[in-house]
């Protein structure tokens, strides 16, 4: 689940994957065509409640059934699911498939909760499943670079890190600025990937303490907003400093600003995004004032987090003890919004 995709050849089942795509919109439609891409799996049924977008999914597998809900869809007989609905269906229909005895690849957040994440953690072992998230940053080459150069102890000790994700626009979906449905805003949605990348190039250290901040509109969120601005700062065990931020419609100047830069005592590395790109990134070593291009686009990193749960099912993989790693990335969301509300009660009356 942690590594990225390898050239190596798997021990592939003959027979195809049978597979159900369960919320087919942009993101449901490219995770598709990254999977039957692989030339492993078939499209056996598809569920969607919008007309529209299953019929654009038909066109990527046009032998598909249309199913008419998450229970027409299991009715198939499917070997995996790949999920990509509103946040707060993630987790019970991911426990509701892995308890059908059905793999499972979803969508980040893979619960508005690190309880809702233990909880679906919890199924895929009871049921023996493979359990995939969509982490995607973790396949991009620039995440694996840095990966590899930390544990090769290249940098010295790593003392700080900071993470940046910005998006001049917001989500054009109403369910995510409801808090019930999505379980927060900016940090939920983008947040998340900014501390699985820095718990994963890290190898899930201890985190000591996490304090944060969240806006929405210029001013501290209320009980009932979703930040549209987050800024956390994490300590780890061994004292390291992590700075995470990530907002919607920042006034930034571009698209989007994208980042994950690492400091150690020998050096520092960065994978940063080019010229407001939400796709393509350089990859950067630094040497006291000088710098090194490492990887430059392009890098179609965007399907392989799927097509890799789909080689690794195919190879019969069932359950990876990797995927608990992913509650100490939802205990880190948890930890960011419970400080910020700490935060809110404590702050002066004006």
């Amino acid at each position: 689940m942690n590594e990225m995709i390898s050239e190596k050849t798997l021990s592939v089942s003959s027979k195809p994957l049978r597979l159900g795509f369960l919320g087919v919109g942009w993101i449901g439609r490219h995770r598709m065509k990254a999977i039957l891409g692989t030339g492993i799996a078939e499209a056996v049924a598809i569920a969607d409640p919008s007309g529209d977008m299953a019929a654009e999914a038909k066109k990527i597998a046009p032998d598909a059934a249309l199913a008419n809900d998450f229970d027409g869809l299991l009715a198939h007989s499917l070997d995996g699911i790949v999920i990509a609905t509103p946040s707060a269906q993630h987790a019970d229909q991911s426990i509701a498939a892995l308890r059908a005895g059905v793999s499972v690849f979803c969508q980040k957040p893979l619960g508005r909760s690190a309880e809702e994440v233990a909880a679906v953690v919890d199924a895929a072992k009871a049921a023996d499943r493979l359990l995939g998230v969509d982490f995607s940053y973790r396949h991009t080459a620039g995440m694996n670079r840095i990966r590899e150069t930390i544990r090769a102890e290249e940098l010295g000790k790593i003392f700080a890190a900071d993470l940046v994700f910005h998006n001049a626009y917001g989500p054009d979906k109403p369910w995510f600025y409801d808090k019930a449905k999505s379980g927060g805003g900016c940090l939920m949605d983008l947040g998340v990937h900014l501390v699985d990348m820095a718990l994963w190039s890290l190898d899930f250290p201890a985190v000591a303490s996490v304090s944060g901040h969240l806006m929405a509109g210029g001013r501290p969120i209320n009980d009932h907003q979703v930040e549209d601005y987050a800024v956390a700062n994490v300590t780890l065990g061994d004292g390291m400093a992590v700075r995470l931020a990530c907002s919607w419609r920042l006034q930034a100047g571009r698209e989007a600003i994208i980042e994950a830069s690492f400091y150690g005592t020998n050096g520092g590395i960065s994978m940063r995004n080019v010229d407001g790109s939400f796709y393509d990134f350089t990859l950067e070593r630094f040497y006291g004032t000088s710098r090194e291009t490492l990887i430059e686009p392009p890098d179609d990193w965007g399907g392989r987090a799927a097509a890799d749960w789909a080689r690794r099912l195919a190879a019969g993989e069932r359950y990876d003890l990797a995927c608990e790693k992913i509650i100490d990335v939802g205990r880190v969301i948890d930890r960011i919004y419970r400080s910020s509300h700490e935060a809110a009660y404590k702050a002066p009356m004006a």
